[in-house]
């Protein structure tokens, strides 16, 4: 049955035009009902007298095709034999032929590119002769397979190398980012880039001359032949590029490696050889575990844009026009940086005026190395710097509507600031608190409008960091959340809606893995054993060197914090302290658990050493399977409580919070989607093997009900 999501017209005698244009839909995505529409169209096109030329269009402004569509490849029947709604191999096969007909087609074909071109809509497109790119502000093309933990399954790693070289192919498909147009023509991708409304004259023009010429044929001759490699130049090629895979996702995910292989494999084949090549890499990677949970990454974070930060869709943001940070060291100028590369005039505050100059050479710094890696300007950095103002005194933000506080993480010393403020700025003004432990709901008995106060807390680098949680205390009004949500996406960072608890969200569940680690170090664990176990199970890096980049006297102090309240689950430790008390405080001071006078990775310290002996309580072989379960459970345990207590809406708040702010491995889609991976009657026996340890290792209620139910998290919702 049609879905109606393409019109075939006549543009001249003997020209085709196809147009995409999904009902209902603001993107166009290629499903199993689409693809049959594209079979009618096609055996439509293929029964035409005397057809002189196809053109392929879409019928929605800035939008081509988003891809496949995922909701239909998360319920595939995986290589595992998990069943789903599609066979995985049925699925490929199809959409092998359809996109394959374009190419027998009995004239030349042109592709018109005027907007966001991803995955399978590249593919589509690489089966015709020709590409032109538009104008559109959102015409970029891409393979980001690999970014759900798949490769191009519908011609892509055998029809790109065969039209810009497998090297470039390779680096093209494993990175997964998009080209914009211009970029797009000097790999080679299209054959030009032409504003949007010259692509009908262009193409038709193209259409003629490729005719006359007759060089659609060769394109399409070239094409199937294969790329004739030497040996030489194939072990060479893909080794470098696989080297570089290696050693940027450290194996953790397959995809990036199942497509070099099978561009190597199949690029001096036939295209038709190739394409079994392809499927053979591409079936086995549809329905995985990796890739269904980058999948739900990506769903998650769908929801997460969409989220206003409440459930009355009715609350509306406020417009803040102009906005004020009050502290100019390094979160302070982030924040601030942060609000004018979005050109929101923002004055910044420090009593100091070295500190104030040294925030905005921060600034200044990060927007200068946006321009050296091509995502700014100099025009941006003169629009947002002049959109900065400085200032030494509190009272230049009399006409602030909201102001974000950056100061020492300090109760006495925020409190004693938001009375002063009250003086000073407008009556209905937002303030907010950049505070990563203290309590928002303490912190607004020092303000008259506890409705307009809240925490907005940034993580570091705040330049790279994607997190904000948003924390709303106990009267914390919907509005007020709702505009720090919307001031949040407005500066390119994903909000996430936290009541407030001590450590709120993110710092609340790493804390138990942080003291975890420490509890293990006391007992006979080294070091870099430790840090291997993190970063085997896909940690960005382990625990030691984390807490050695925090800062040794941040981790202890905001460790009290959190284990004073969660004394229950907390162990007492005595390394922290006295690594403290030794002026040991990590990078900072160039030694903490490792030394860094000559490394910035971190040495060995036999100083360290001498230390952790007067700290052990035992000193035993711990094996990697302990550290991990040990780490990550306490982890699980205390993720299950803050859902239960309700401090977030969703499970997805807590997965995502965790692998935006402290890298929490996607593969494993989250602490929570590990575990309803690993099975919650599995989670609970191997909990039992630590049960004795403490509270921290004893499952929660929710965890015993969702066992006994056989569910997960993401089941009971």
């Amino acid at each position: 049955m049609s879905t109606g999501a393409l019109r075939l017209d006549f543009v001249q005698p003997g020209i085709a035009r196809v147009t995409f244009d999904q009902p209902g839909s603001r993107a166009n995505t290629l499903n199993q009902n689409i693809q049959s529409d594209f079979e009618d169209v096609l055996a439509q096109l293929e029964k035409t007298p005397d057809l002189q030329g196809v053109l392929f269009c879409s019928g929605k402004p800035g939008m081509f095709i988003a891809g496949a569509d995922l909701k239909e490849l998360a319920s595939v029947t995986s290589s595992t034999g998990e069943r789903g709604k599609f066979d995985a191999r049925t699925l490929t096969l199809r959409g092998l032929n359809f996109i394959g007909r374009f190419e027998k087609l009995p004239c030349p074909t042109v592709v018109l590119i005027d907007g966001a071109c991803m995955g399978g809509g590249t593919e589509l497109a690489l089966a015709f002769d020709y590409r032109l790119a538009g104008s559109h502000p959102k015409c970029e093309i891409g393979l980001p397979e690999t970014k759900i933990g798949l490769i191009p399954g519908w011609g892509g790693t055998q029809r790109l190398p065969r039209l810009i070289g497998p090297s470039l192919a390779a680096e093209f498909i494993c990175g997964g980012e998009p080209v914009k147009a211009v970029r797009a023509r000097e790999l080679g991708i299209v054959w030009d880039a032409v504003p949007s409304e010259k692509m009908l004259d262009e193409a038709l023009r193209l259409l003629a001359w490729s005719r006359e010429s007759g060089e659609w044929k060769s394109i399409r001759l070239k094409k199937q032949l294969p790329v004739g490699l030497s040996r030489d130049q194939l072990e060479f090629t893909f080794g470098v590029i696989k080297a570089q895979v290696l050693a940027k996702t450290r194996g953790h995910f397959p995809a990036p490696l199942a497509a070099i292989d099978a561009i190597a494999k199949g690029c001096n084949l036939t295209l038709d050889e190739g394409l079994k090549v392809e499927t053979e890499h591409f079936v086995p990677l549809i329905g995985s575990t990796i890739s269904r949970n980058l999948i739900a990454i990506f769903f998650m974070t769908q929801r997460l844009a969409k989220d206003p930060g409440v459930a009355d869709a009715s609350v509306q943001a406020r417009a803040i026009e102009r906005a004020g940070v009050i502290g100019a060291g390094i979160m302070g100028a982030g924040i601030a940086g942060a609000l004018v590369r979005k050109t929101i005039p923002t004055t910044m505050v420090d009593v100091t005026p070295d500190a104030l100059a040294k925030g905005v050479a921060s600034i200044t710094k990060v927007l200068q190395g946006r321009i050296d890696i091509g995502r700014g300007t100099q025009a941006d950095l003169i629009s947002a710097l002049a959109c900065l103002n400085q200032a030494t005194s509190n009272t230049q933000l009399a006409d602030r509507q909201i102001v974000i506080e950056a100061v020492v993480e300090n109760e006495d010393v925020k409190s004693a600031l938001f009375r002063d403020l009250q003086t000073i700025l407008p009556p209905e003004a937002i303030l907010a608190s950049n505070t990563s432990t203290i309590s928002i709901t303490r912190m607004a008995q020092s303000v008259k409008k506890p409705e307009n106060f809240a925490g907005m807390h940034f993580f570091n680098p705040v330049d790279r960091m994607k997190l904000v949680e948003v924390i709303r205390g106990e009267k914390t009004s919907d509005e007020t959340v709702v505009t720090l949500v919307a001031l949040a996406k407005r500066v390119g960072k994903t909000p996430i809606v936290v009541k407030d608890c001590p450590g709120f969200l993110v710092n609340r569940i790493l804390f138990p893995y942080l003291n975890e680690a420490m509890v293990l170090l006391e007992e006979g664990a080294e070091p870099r054993v430790l840090d291997k176990a993190a970063t085997e199970f896909g940690m960005p890096m382990g625990p030691i060197t984390l807490s050695d980049l925090v800062g040794l006297d941040t981790a202890l102090y905001a460790g009290m914090v959190v284990n004073r309240a969660f004394k229950d689950r907390a162990k007492d430790s005595k390394i922290l302290a006295a690594l403290v008390q030794a002026r040991r405080l990590g990078q900072k001071t160039g030694a903490g658990f490792y030394s860094y006078a000559k490394s910035s990775r971190g040495n060995d310290d036999p100083a360290f050493a001498a230390i952790l002996e007067t700290c052990r309580t035992e000193k035993r072989a711990i094996s990697g399977e302990e550290m991990r379960d040990r780490l990550f459970l306490s982890m699980l345990v205390e993720a299950s409580l803050v859902l239960s207590e309700g401090i977030v809406r969703d499970p997805a708040d807590v997965d995502m919070g965790l692998i935006l702010g402290i890298g929490f491995p996607p593969q494993h889609g989250g602490i929570l989607r590990w575990a309803d991976t690993l099975g919650m009657k599995e989670v609970l026996a191997r909990l039992a093997k630590y049960e004795a340890l403490g509270k921290r290792f004893q499952p929660t209620e929710q965890m015993k009900t969702l066992a006994a139910a056989g569910k997960g998290f993401f089941a009971a919702v």
